[in-house]
């Protein structure tokens, strides 16, 4: 009889299937996955940008308003 290993579920942002296999690597992987994760990213919106024009380009930069507030108060703590 064998043993079978017991992966334990993954929570969180690791439990959404194509983000959170993004995350994981981002977190565990190599050091070069954030720039692939970027790369991916900054495809993603020149595509919407292609396609649904300045609007996709207003909702990308609504969208990312609290991770620039977030970056602000890194740099301003230290």
């Amino acid at each position: 009889m064998t043993t079978a290993t017991v992966i334990p579920p993954r929570r969180g942002l690791y439990s959404f299937p194509i983000l959170g296999w993004i995350a994981h690597d981002v977190a565990h992987g190599p050091e070069d996955t954030v720039w692939y994760a970027l790369t991916i990213f900054l495809t993603l919106v020149v595509l919407a940008v292609m396609q649904w024009g300045i609007v996709a380009l207003a909702m990308t930069a609504l969208a990312l308003v609290p991770v620039m507030l977030g970056i602000l108060i890194l740099i301003t703590r230290g």
